[in-house]
């Protein structure tokens, strides 16, 4: 699927549960990122542990790392298709995670598993997040391409004993593979002598915990240097009401001028509660 719309898109994720966009991004822009990553690969050690692998490299907080991470992030069609998604549960989403892997030969197939179960809420009635893997070299069938399990997601999908055959997510840099947190996939096993590289940029309903502790890997002093847009995905906004507040203001005061040691806090509402708390207050001065 090429040249697709973002409502395209996003029909195909909430139909199938996954969908492989090609040629999404220019080849130079990944390689760049590819390149610029390079160094952090070669210094980062192997995982630990039998669901990240003992043969998989990870790191994260790519936005401080590269500039062409900020641009996948940002990419318009995925954004838009994402808002869709998730904006039925929230009022505004939030980068999840923003993680670099790099799968080295002799590594296993990886437990298929839903990204979503790391939170504790009821699932099926809405979707918690959308996952974009960008691949920064081929993924193949054989040097570890993930597996993602078509019409595994949502309550249907869920409700499965069995998630059904995984087709292999193979493609190359440039494309992007978008699936939500309710579908079942796992890296495949890499049986050649290449490591396999991507990265993953996740998104998620902002009002929750997100996977990568967002004002750790970017804080004020790094956030100020992102475009507005990004440092809003990397928790410099609040979630109306009041979710995610700096001394009651938007934490995005942090990224102007000097912030003095002591501020007010302001009612950070949604339009709705505004009106309803005005006529309120106005009733009660009116009868005072």
């Amino acid at each position: 699927m090429t040249g697709l719309a973002s409502d395209d898109l996003a029909r195909e994720l909430r139909e199938t549960g996954y969908c492989i966009v090609p040629d999404l991004m220019p080849p130079d822009a990944i390689g760049a990122l590819d390149a610029d990553l390079d160094p952090v690969f070669a210094a980062t050690p192997f995982g630990r542990g039998d669901f990240y692998g003992h043969r998989t490299k990870r790191f994260g907080a790519l936005m401080k790392r590269s500039a062409w991470a900020q641009a996948l992030a940002l990419e318009p069609t995925i954004l838009a298709a994402v808002e869709s998604i998730l904006g039925d549960a929230c009022e505004s989403i939030q980068l999840n995670v923003a993680q670099a892997i790099e799968i080295h030969p002799g590594e296993i197939r990886q437990f298929p598993h839903r990204d979503h179960d790391m939170w504790a809420g009821e699932k099926g009635a809405h979707e918690y997040l959308v996952n974009i893997i960008w691949p920064l070299t081929p993924f193949t069938a054989d040097n570890g391409a993930t597996h993602i399990y078509p019409h595994s997601h949502g309550a249907d999908g869920m409700a499965k004993t069995d998630p059904g055959e995984p087709i292999v997510a193979a493609c190359d840099p440039g494309a992007a593979i978008c699936f939500l947190g309710s579908t079942a996939h796992g890296a495949g096993a890499n049986i050649t002598d290449q490591v396999r590289r991507g990265v993953v940029i996740g998104y998620s309903l902002g009002w929750l915990k997100p996977y990568e502790n967002l004002w750790l890997a970017y804080p004020p002093e790094v956030a100020r240097g992102f475009p507005p847009e990004l440092a809003a995905l990397a928790g410099y906004r609040q979630h109306r009401p009041n979710l995610g507040n700096y001394e009651g203001q938007c934490p995005s005061i942090l990224l102007g001028g000097e912030v003095p040691e002591h501020v007010g806090a302001v009612d950070g509402l949604r339009p709705d509660q505004m009106e309803m708390l005005a006529g309120f207050a106005a009733a009660e001065r009116n009868s005072a």
